[in-house]
């Protein structure tokens, strides 16, 4: 049972989608810095200092009554909050990373096309006299002289 687990562990496909998760998710992560350390202070800056991942709705109050300077401020005290802040530096990540895989898929597509180029054309055929190989264009057969039809 053990070298069996083995054997299906350590196929091709299994390692590759491995190292494609493990890949995957150090993406995630550097482009979720990309979009909380880089992308969205600036927007928030010219949208007038506003920092994104401390945009929320509070629903219900908690034990300590508001306003809250943070989200973290406001689950201490208590209170149910509704983070639309951080759901858009999400939809950001989302949108990032969606381009990043459309552009990869794309590329590989392109490789993938340019290996199946179609075959090139012929430069030489057979002559049906003597089934020696001729050039294409041949008019005579170079071998058995016969006399060939135009193609």
């Amino acid at each position: 049972m053990l070298k069996e687990f083995k054997e299906f562990a350590v196929k091709g496909n299994m390692v590759d989608m491995a190292v494609g998760i493990v890949i995957g998710a150090a993406f995630g992560g550097i482009i979720k810095s990309l979009v909380a350390d880089v992308l969205m202070p600036p927007i928030g800056l010219l949208l007038g200092n506003v920092d994104f991942s401390n945009l929320f709705l509070v629903l219900k109050e908690g034990g300590t009554p508001g306003p809250f300077a943070t989200i973290d401020a406001a689950k201490e005290a208590g209170a149910v909050t509704l983070n639309y802040g951080l759901f858009v530096n999400t939809i950001v990540n989302f949108l990032i990373i969606a381009f990043s895989i459309f552009f990869v898929v794309r590329a590989i597509n392109r490789a993938k096309r340019q290996e199946e180029a179609p075959p090139a054309e012929p430069t030489t055929k057979d002559c049906p006299h003597c089934l020696s190989t001729i050039p294409i264009q041949a008019k005579k057969c170079g071998h058995c002289t016969s006399e060939l039809k135009a193609a």
